[in-house]
């Protein structure tokens, strides 16, 4: 199966080192990260678990949950916790899916055959409070995620469904964003009473509206 952009995240059950879950039920109303690992007790897996943790009260602030995933089985995931929280002097509170049958894995396209066969993918989907997939990121077993870079997509992901705006390259919060093109400069100028400029017909400017 292959997850896109706009989809339904599908539900799923499954053991993880806080139990037995629901995903739906895990993420209720709230926003939600789901990443994958190609492993327990792998190095880049470690930090980037350990950096999840110590954002608790960012992805708190926007509403969002997390939950991870490996192929390995929750007693794993147990004992690897433990490493994590003491090699990166976190608390690990979130829950790590334990998906031994690569279930999970297969239903969101974690598998890549040409780069695995056996192990999952290190990719990230931000899925919203209708539970549609918002964002979907896949980097290489080697390479650590970029947190910054997640934390940026949901505050731009939230800022533009609640105004009619979006985010130009390299955006963070706080910025000017873009007026978008179905929006005339007249009318424009009306809904964003901080200001509009207009630099092309199709490229104009505004405050964060919520700034």
């Amino acid at each position: 199966m292959s997850i896109k952009l706009g989809d339904t995240a599908p539900n799923f059950q499954a053991d993880s080192s806080l139990g037995e879950l629901d995903f739906y039920n895990f993420l209720g109303d709230s926003w939600g990260i789901l990443f994958s690992h190609p492993a327990d007790y792998t190095p880049v897996c470690t930090t980037e678990l350990g950096m999840t943790s110590k954002l608790k009260s960012e992805f708190d602030k926007r509403n969002t949950k997390v939950i991870a995933l490996s192929v390995d089985d929750a007693d794993d995931h147990r004992g690897w916790i433990k490493d994590i929280n003491e090699t990166q002097n976190c608390a690990v509170d979130f829950p790590i899916i334990a998906d031994k049958d690569k279930k999970v894995s297969e239903m969101y396209d974690f598998i890549h055959p040409n780069a695995s066969a056996t192990a999952t993918v290190r990719s990230l989907l931000i899925i919203d409070p209708e539970k549609k997939v918002r964002l979907i990121i896949t980097y290489p077993a080697s390479t650590g995620r970029n947190f910054n870079e997640i934390l940026r997509v949901l505050d731009s992901l939230q800022l533009t469904d609640n105004y009619k705006v979006a985010t130009p390259v390299n955006w963070n919060d706080g910025d000017d964003v873009i007026v978008p093109p179905a929006i005339s400069t007249e009318d424009a100028r009306g809904i964003f009473p901080k200001g509009v400029t207009e630099l092309k017909p199709y490229l104009r400017y505004t405050p964060q509206p919520n700034k």
